[in-house]
């Protein structure tokens, strides 16, 4: 039977070898056998405070952190907030946030059951489309509330929500009508409703991606 002073040096050397292995693996980006603390929403909320982290700040009225599930299945993600979400505080409740309700609602949800959000938290000036810079602020906090979250589907709307994390330049078009994948998570690419608005006729596409959308949630 082995003294505890061996017993000791075996388990300093498992210790060590575990922790070299675990360091390689990451460097080669494989990390997400790892075990991670669990994180809330509310403790992402804490950590963005009151947000200076780029120049959006400077022309907010309300930071617009997201809305809904805490632990819904399926994730929304916009592109930012617009004047409405600006004055409110809450993600989509001008008019391409009822149009997404309604969409919500054919595919027998409620907004209630799922999550909202956008990849940056304060209004662009204008509502042009964010910045790079900005993105690269922000993009922290989406990524900890999807963590928090674990949903099993992302819905990206829009461009800048699809390129931001699928880590593409492709245009949407071409990624449309077919699941991607982000960290374990399905992700299905879509028109932002604001621009159904202005496009009425691409509303027929946007109805086949959330029925893909509907198939995978019933699973």
């Amino acid at each position: 039977m082995p003294d505890d002073k061996s017993s000791t040096q075996e388990l300093e050397q498992l210790i060590a070898y575990t922790r070299n292995y675990v360091e390689y693996q990451g460097s080669l980006g494989l990390t997400g056998f790892v075990p991670q603390r669990s994180i809330s929403l509310e403790q992402v909320r804490e950590e963005l405070g009151d947000c200076k982290r780029c120049k959006l700040c400077e022309t907010r009225t309300n930071i617009v952190f997201g809305d809904g599930d805490e632990r819904a299945k399926l994730v929304f993600v916009g592109e930012g907030p617009g004047r409405d979400e600006d004055a409110q505080g809450l993600p989509f409740v001008g008019r391409a946030g009822q149009l997404l309700t309604k969409i919500i609602q054919a595919m027998n949800l409620e907004r209630s059951q799922v999550y909202i959000c956008n990849i940056v938290k304060c209004r662009p000036p204008e509502n042009r489309n964010p910045q790079t810079d900005e993105i690269a602020a922000c993009e922290p906090f989406l990524q900890k509330q999807l963590e928090a979250i674990k949903p099993q589907i992302i819905c990206t709307l829009g461009t800048s929500a699809t390129q931001t994390l699928l880590r593409t330049t492709e245009p949407i078009s071409k990624l449309m009508g077919r699941f991607h994948e982000y960290h374990g998570i399905s992700v299905m690419p879509t028109f932002h409703p604001a621009y159904l608005l202005r496009n009425p006729h691409a509303k027929k596409e946007v109805w086949e991606d959330m029925q893909l959308i509907q198939q995978e949630y019933d699973k």
